[in-house]
C-alpha cells in the first residue's frame, strides 16, 4: 500500500527539499554553513536533516530519483553526529 498520493510536482518539490537538507548537511560538515555557530547547534542541524532525509527516502512513490548525493549525505551526517 502506498504512502500517500503524490503528484508528480509534488514528488518532485519532495526531491528538491530532500536536496536542500543534503547541501545543509554537506555545508556543516565542510564549514561552508553554519561557521559562526556552536557545535552542539550544527550538530542538532545535520541530526534533524539527516532524519528527514531518512524519513523522505522510504517513502514508496520515488521512481527513477537518483538516491547517490542522499545515502552519501545521511552516511556523512551520521558520522559527523557521532
Amino acid at each position: 500500500m502506498s504512502d500517500e498520493v503524490k503528484t508528480a510536482e509534488e514528488i518532485a518539490q519532495d526531491y528538491e527539499a530532500m536536496g536542500h537538507s543534503v547541501e545543509l548537511i554537506n555545508g556543516i560538515i565542510d564549514g561552508s554553513k553554519m561557521e559562526d555557530d556552536e557545535e552542539a547547534d550544527k550538530k542538532d542541524c545535520v541530526k534533524r536533516n539527516v532524519e528527514h532525509l531518512e524519513l523522505m527516502k522510504d517513502k514508496d512513490y520515488w521512481t527513477t530519483e537518483d538516491m547517490t548525493a542522499v545515502d552519501s549525505a545521511i552516511s556523512s551526517g551520521n558520522s559527523y553526529i557521532g
